[in-house]
C-alpha cells in the first residue's frame, strides 16, 4: 500500500491555455463584483430599526450606553464576541479570536465617521485581559447584561456583526449577520480562496484528493489546543491569565 501522503496537483500545460482559462474565469469573477456591489446597494436601502441609546453596556471607565459606544461618530460596528465565562484563554472561542484578530488599523473606519468595537458577552474584567494578551486595541465592553436587549430575535452567546445607525442622540439598527457574513472582517479566507487548495475545508468542491485539513480538529483556528494566534503571544512572553480559576 502506497504511503505516499503528497496531495495532488493541478494539471500542467502551457501558458497560453492557462491563460485562456483564467480569462475565462476573469468573467465569472467580474460578475461576481458586481452581485457582490448590487447586494451592497440592496443593503443601503433597507430600512431601519430603533433600539434603545440608553442599552447599559461596561467599559473601561465603567457603565456607559450602547450611544456612548459610537464615540461621537456616525456609524458603529460592533462584533457580539462569544464568551466562555470562567475558563482560561485556551478554551475561548477560536472563531471569535480569529476574526476579532483581523480588525487591526481603525484609522480609516474612523476617517468614514465609523467606529468598530467589540461588545463581548462575557464579564468586563475578565474579557478585557483577554483582548490586552491578545495585543488588540479596539474599543471593548462588555454586553452580558444586555444582550438579551440587544440580539433580541437572535441567537444570545452566539457571535454577530451588527450595524448601528447614530441620528443625535437616538439608535437605529441597520444590518446584521453571523456565520460566513462575518468573514466580512477576514482578509485569509479571501487569500486562501486563491490558492490551489482553497481552505481546505470539507464542504468545499474540490478536485478529487485535494486536502481537507482545514476542519479537522480546530484547522488553522486552533493548533495544539489553543487559538492559533495565542501562540506568537505567549512566545513573545505576554501573561494570558484572565483571572480565572484552574
Amino acid at each position: 500500500m502506497s504511503t505516499d501522503t503528497t496531495p495532488p496537483l493541478p494539471e500542467i500545460t502551457d501558458r497560453a491555455t492557462w491563460q485562456a482559462q483564467l480569462d475565462d474565469l476573469r468573467v465569472r469573477e467580474k460578475a461576481h463584483t458586481r452581485e457582490g456591489d448590487a447586494i451592497a446597494a440592496a443593503r443601503r436601502r433597507l430600512p431601519m430599526v430603533e433600539v434603545d441609546a440608553t442599552t447599559p453596556l461596561i467599559g473601561p471607565d465603567g457603565p456607559v450606553t450602547l450611544l456612548d459606544a459610537f464615540e461621537g461618530r456616525r456609524h458603529l460596528i460592533a462584533y457580539y464576541m462569544m464568551w466562555y465565562t470562567g475558563r482560561p484563554a485556551a478554551e475561548q472561542c477560536e472563531g471569535c479570536t480569529y476574526y476579532n484578530g483581523k480588525v487591526r488599523e481603525l484609522s480609516y473606519l474612523h476617517a468614514a465617521n465609523i467606529t468598530y468595537a467589540t461588545l463581548c458577552q462575557g464579564p468586563y474584567e475578565e474579557s478585557v485581559r483577554y483582548r490586552d494578551f491578545m495585543g488588540w486595541d479596539m474599543p471593548w465592553y462588555s454586553a452580558q447584561d444586555s444582550a438579551e436587549t440587544l440580539l433580541v430575535g437572535r441567537q444570545v452567546g452566539m457571535f454577530h456583526l451588527v450595524c448601528y445607525l447614530r441620528d443625535g442622540d437616538r439608535v437605529f439598527e441597520t444590518y446584521w449577520t453571523t456565520g460566513r457574513g462575518v468573514e466580512a472582517l477576514d482578509n485569509s479566507y479571501p487569500l486562501m480562496d486563491m490558492t490551489v487548495y482553497g481552505r481546505q475545508e470539507e464542504w468545499e468542491d474540490s478536485p478529487a484528493g485535494w486536502p481537507h485539513d482545514g476542519s479537522i480538529d480546530g484547522g488553522f483556528f486552533r493548533i495544539n489546543g489553543r487559538p492559533a494566534s495565542q501562540w506568537p503571544r505567549l512566545e513573545a512572553g505576554h501573561s494570558d491569565d484572565l483571572g480565572t480559576a484552574s
